[in-house]
């Protein structure tokens, strides 16, 4: 993340945001950015799976 797109997402936050809200969007930022490559490949798998496979409601 270079520090203008930091900034963009900081103005973005709502005015009480917490330093937690910060993190959460960060972390949120860095774990899409890191998928981008394999989601590009179609190295991905649908909602539909993940939830057959985990037991999860949908």
């Amino acid at each position: 993340m270079r520090k203008d797109e930091a900034h963009e997402l900081v103005d973005r936050l709502p005015e009480n945001a917490t330093w937690d809200d910060l993190i959460d969007e960060i972390y949120a930022r860095q774990v899409i950015e890191q998928g981008l490559p394999d989601s590009q490949a179609g190295r991905t798998t649908e909602g539909e799976e993940v939830r057959r496979r985990y037991g999860l409601q949908p």
